[in-house]
Parts: structure tokens; sequence; C-alpha cells
């Protein structure tokens, strides 16, 4: 192969648009706009004080969009930490649901790809502590030229053992570009972050795949931080980002025993809107006959005690 290394999807799925495709995307946004004043609650309780002193039980706080605080086994992760307050043009809808300032020392971040609503430098200058890199290949270099120094690259299905903590990066559906010239030269993932008795999917950013059925003959998962939003136009975002019924359906097939929905609601990334997505999910939860209590919606902050 000669140039740069390109990532593909499983069976060759691509996501390539052509300028007359951005042309209508726009102008149906300005055709139907959304009312974005009603945004995603904060928690009216936020258990920063019992975090900062956990080092025994397993906890995932919220922050905001795909941003979430993770306490297993002892250890503080973060993924995919963005606290920016704009992304592109828009500004954030909703305040972080913890300052990156209150939290403890971070051990490990885990980045699920390098699109810049995933992956701030900014954000990640401001972590406490000497934290562990686990990124997509290819994304190496973007941490070691700015002086980063523990990080380690993950292909599809590499697995890094921490003590009794395990933490493997598994498929997504999705593509990457962070300049002009680097599509698709780093890769995408979710990462499965598994100790006894825990079993977490942080599933990253990603439209519906067979790669879910694939994940879960090879995993027993038990929590799925699953992305619900961003999804709008579905002509447009299909292949990219899953919408609330095919992340139900995702979920299924993954035999999971808590969803946790995220990546809506915090940036207006797409022509959806957080309520709504909420409101899909719901209905789809109905209507599949779900189990009401697997179903653990934070508001921005809140903390779920596995």
């Amino acid at each position: 192969m000669t140039g740069k290394k390109r990532f593909i999807n499983l069976d060759n799925v691509e996501n390539t648009k052509s300028f007359n495709d951005f042309r209508r995307w726009q102008k149906e946004r300005r055709q139907n706009k959304k009312d974005l004043t009603i945004q995603i609650e904060q928690s009216p309780t936020k258990e920063i004080i019992r975090l900062n002193k956990n080092r025994k039980e397993a906890s995932i706080t919220w922050i905001g969009h795909s941003t979430f605080f993770i306490q297993i086994d002892g250890l503080n992760i973060v993924t995919d930490p963005v606290w920016a307050k704009r992304m592109g043009l828009g500004k954030r809808l909703t305040a972080p649901g913890i300052s990156i300032t209150d939290l403890p020392d971070i051990d490990i971040v885990l980045i699920s790809h390098g699109h810049y609503d995933h992956l701030d430098f900014p954000s990640i200058k401001k972590l406490k502590g000497d934290p562990t890199f686990y990124v997509p290949i290819g994304l190496g270099k973007s941490f070691s030229k700015r002086g980063y120094q523990h990080i380690f690259e993950a292909n599809w299905y590499d697995s890094f053992r921490l003590n009794s903590l395990s933490l493997s990066f598994v498929p997504a559906q999705h593509w990457t570009k962070r300049s002009l010239t680097d599509t698709n030269t780093s890769h995408w993932g979710g990462w499965i972050i598994e100790n006894e008795p825990h079993s977490i999917y942080f599933v990253g950013d990603t439209g519906y795949f067979r790669g879910f059925k694939e994940i879960a003959e090879k995993f027993n998962i038990k929590t799925v931080l699953m992305p619900i939003g961003a999804y709008e136009p579905e002509w447009f975002m299909k292949v990219s980002h899953i919408n609330p019924e095919d992340a139900v359906k995702a979920y299924i097939e993954l035999n999971g025993a808590t969803f946790i929905p995220m990546h809506y609601g915090t940036y207006h990334l797409a022509d959806d809107t957080g309520p709504e997505a909420i409101a899909r999910l719901d209905t789809e939860w109905e209507k599949q006959q779900l189990d009401a209590n697997q179903l653990k919606k934070l508001l921005i902050g809140e903390t779920f005690w596995l």
C-alpha cells in the first residue's frame, strides 16, 4: 500500500457524502428548525465528594455527551474527555455534569475515535494525575507529539490487562477526521471494561451494524453505555449514528442487563434534540416490552452505582 493507511468498517461499509448531500441537509435544517431551549436536566445530587474518596465501589457518572467518569477496580477512568464549551459553531447546550477541576486524579483515559466531540486535547490537558491513554490505532502520534508518554494503541479486539481489570477495543461502524488530509487514518471503536463481577461496554460512536452480534458472542456484557443521538436526518446519518430504535435492537442483541443512553442533548451535532431522542427511546423500550428497571436514563452529573 502506498500513502497513508486508511481504516475501514466491517463489510467495507462506507460513509461518503457528496457536496450536494451536505447542501440538501443544510436546506432541510433551515426549513425544520428545532427548539433547543428544552435541555437535559442536571442531576440535583452530585456525589463528587463520595467519588473523590471512593476506591472500592464501581460507579458510572455521566459528564455529558460521550464523557463518563468511571470508577472500577480502584481505578479512575474517563471516556472521550470533552469539556469544551463549543463544538464547531455551536455552543454546548448543557454544562458538564462535574467540573473537570473537581475530579480526582485520573488513571486511565479511553478514546473511541478522533472526532472533536470525542477527543478534545484542551480538556485532556486539564485532567489531574498522570493517566495512561488507550487509543485507536493511528491516534498515538497525536498524543506523543503533545508530550504524553503512557500511550497504548489498539486495533479491534486487542485487549490489555491491569491487575484484575481487562480493557478490550471492539469494532464500531463509523469514520474519523481531524484535518483535511487525515480522513480514516486512525481507527474507531468501543471499549469493554471488565473485572469480576462487572462488564461495562462503552459503545463509542456508531451506526447499527452486525458487529453487535459478534461482540455479544465474545463478551458477557452487563452495562451498556449506548449512543442514541445525532441520528437526524437519518438518510444522512444512518451509517454512522445509531437511532434510538436501533440502539434498543443492539442492546437486545448484546443481552445486556443495564442500558445507559449517551451521545444526546449536549451538542447540536445533527437535527434531532435530546428530548426527542429520549422520547423515541422510551417508546421503543415499551414497544419491546423490556424491563423498565434495566433502563437508566442518567441526568447530567448523575452517578449510577453498580
